[in-house]
């Protein structure tokens, strides 16, 4: 790397060097020669799954070279770290070429830094500590930044490889450039992509991230207060959810009917149901992409506590306002309004053609103190609705079988997995989900663990024949969430870790992504991959899994490692 010695000088008189003459006499000491000095600026590649603080100052560089199938995308992150101060800093990617073939779809991000304020009770062992609390996370496109001498800071790039792109190495450059103190440099680095003859065109892991349209959410988006629900900033807050979950894979939408409904009652007090906000949201979702299935949103909620009964809602309609009680399964008020709701509902969904993709949520995570009142809803549901599947992320297996779709926490399905196995053998459906929990050595989402972490959560999924993942916290904002993104749940004081309650940022009329988002991305295609060698050599695939995954709580998280096996996977899918 080559700087002007004036920008070297500049450097020594901050160091205390206050002449040139003493600059001369330090590099005749040292043996240096003029205009060769690296120490000012690092500018080095590291693996994307490596985490980087601001703190870092000793990089495991690699080189720039990613090797990916066609449909994916491939991830580079570059760190800048300088003992001036930087401004202006930018890095910009050319195309990447192979002959006359171009990758041209090319995204830049700054990594930016969030707090982290709370001990996570019962961490895992490996988990990372940063000196000033600080974790990267959200990845911000910006024209540039500027950067503090002797901070280290992380540029995120993101390639998309498109489906019929050919085979081959794409090589092209990065160039970064800005100003160090008062002198411009620019810096080149070679990058390329090595393209297998292997298509990703669709993934198959049922994946689903829950969302929120709070009021709190469309303010820090567009920066104005009393946004009113279903009105037009509300409709692109949706477009905006939509169109994220889509780029990052997301095929599953949790859409609640029930709480969407318009409610009327005509002359002789009975319900009358206007679906139009539920279709409009379900079409949002569809045309961006999102659509392999829709989640319906939950019918009740516990009563009072964690332990409490559960109850239904019920909607009360009074002139022109609708608000919900929460009233017991067995009594009058829910049992006529569910009666009319649930066949209605399921003769619209048939109607729109929305029926086979459709499953319903009752009550969530039930646990041994209230699964009679669970079993009591979902009896009365499956009453009016035989053909409704029942989704429920649940703590308790004994359910007396009127779940359709299981979604244990991964905890549970390890403690429970034959019981889920059968469960999968009589035909039912088979998901997990993380959350708060599971804590200690189990892979999650926490922004302190290691990245790979959140990656190998799809691993599982392939090792153990689990075909869905879901998590409850897509963008559940609390204050700043650049500020800090741990919280404490009301109920008991239980502490939310870093990154638990969101995994995406607000912007300026723009939801921003995460390097942890990008890592599960990276892993619902790790799943497609293994299962492609899986029905071409599958007891290769299901070894290379293993050696991956030991365990439900026990993994190699050797990033060198990993890399090679993914590498392996594609070229023997391209024999």
């Amino acid at each position: 790397m080559i700087f002007k010695t004036g920008l070297f000088v500049k450097y020594l008189k901050q160091m205390g060097f206050l002449s040139v003459s003493a600059f001369i006499a330090l590099i005749v000491l040292s043996g240096s020669s003029i205009g060769e000095i690296d120490e000012i600026m690092v500018f080095k590649t590291v693996d994307p799954l490596e985490k980087i603080f601001k703190e870092t100052s000793f990089f495991n560089e690699k080189e720039a070279g990613a090797f990916v199938a066609r449909g994916e995308h491939a991830s580079f992150q570059f760190v800048v770290r300088s003992r001036l101060n930087i401004s202006g800093l930018k890095l910009e990617v050319g195309d990447l070429k192979n002959g006359h073939n171009v990758l041209s779809d090319i995204r830049v991000g700054y990594v930016d830094y969030v707090r982290i304020g709370r001990n996570t009770p019962n961490a895992s062992r490996d988990k990372l500590f940063s000196v000033n609390g600080l974790y990267p996370d959200p990845i911000v496109e910006r024209p540039g930044m500027d950067i503090s001498a002797d901070e280290t800071q992380p540029v995120w790039v993101t390639v998309r490889i498109p489906g019929e792109t050919p085979a081959g190495k794409y090589t092209g450059e990065v160039i970064l450039s800005g100003k160090a103190g008062e002198e411009t440099f620019e810096v080149k680095k070679s990058v390329w992509i090595q393209v297998y003859p292997v298509t990703i065109k669709h993934t198959s892991l049922w994946v689903t991230n829950w969302y929120t349209t709070s009021p709190h959410n469309l303010e820090l988006i567009f920066g104005e207060k009393n946004i009113e629900p279903y009105s037009g900033r509300y409709w692109t807050f949706i477009k905006l959810l939509a169109d994220k979950m889509a780029e990052y894979r997301q095929n599953v939408a949790l859409i609640s009917p029930l709480m969407l409904t318009e409610y009327n009652l005509d002359r002789q007090g009975n319900y009358q149901f206007d679906f139009s906000r539920f279709d409009q949201t379900v079409e949002i979702f569809r045309e961006a992409g999102v659509l392999g299935r829709i989640e319906g949103g939950h019918l009740g909620t516990r009563e009072g506590g964690w332990v409490s009964d559960f109850v239904v809602f019920v909607p009360r309609v009074e002139k022109d306002t609708t608000y919900f009680r929460k009233l017991s399964i067995s009594t009058d008020s829910a049992q006529n309004f569910y009666s009319r709701f649930i066949p209605a509902l399921t003769g619209h969904l048939k109607k729109k053609g929305w029926d086979q993709i459709y499953m319903q949520h009752l009550m969530d995570e039930p646990i041994p103190e209230n699964i009679d009142t669970y079993t009591e809803v979902a009896k009365f549901i499956k009453n009016l609705a035989p053909e409704l599947k029942i989704v429920e992320a649940c703590h308790s297996k004994d359910l007396d079988n009127t779940v359709n779709i299981w979604v244990p926490q991964l905890d549970y399905m390890h403690q429970d997995y034959d019981f889920y196995k059968a469960r999968a053998d009589a035909g039912d459906e088979i998901w997990f989900y993380t959350c708060l929990n599971p804590k200690g050595e189990y892979a999650n989402r926490f922004i302190e663990l290691p990245l790979i972490k959140t990656r190998i959560l799809h691993w599982i999924n392939y090792r153990y024949q689990i075909p869905g993942y879901l998590h409850w916290g897509f963008d559940f904002w609390r204050g700043d969430p650049y500020e800090e993104t741990t919280s404490i749940q009301t109920e008991g004081g239980t502490i939310l870790p870093g990154g638990d309650a969101w995994i995406v940022y607000p912007g300026d009329g723009v939801i921003h992504s995460s390097i942890r988002l990008e890592a599960m991305r990276d892993g619902i295609v790790d799943y497609e991959l293994l299962k492609m060698l899986g029905e071409k050599k599958p007891e290769v695939a299901a070894e290379i899994a293993r050696q991956v995954i030991y365990q439900f709580d026990y993994y190699d998280i050797n990033i060198e490692a990993f890399r090679e096996k993914r590498k392996m996977i594609l070229e023997m899918l391209s024999e």
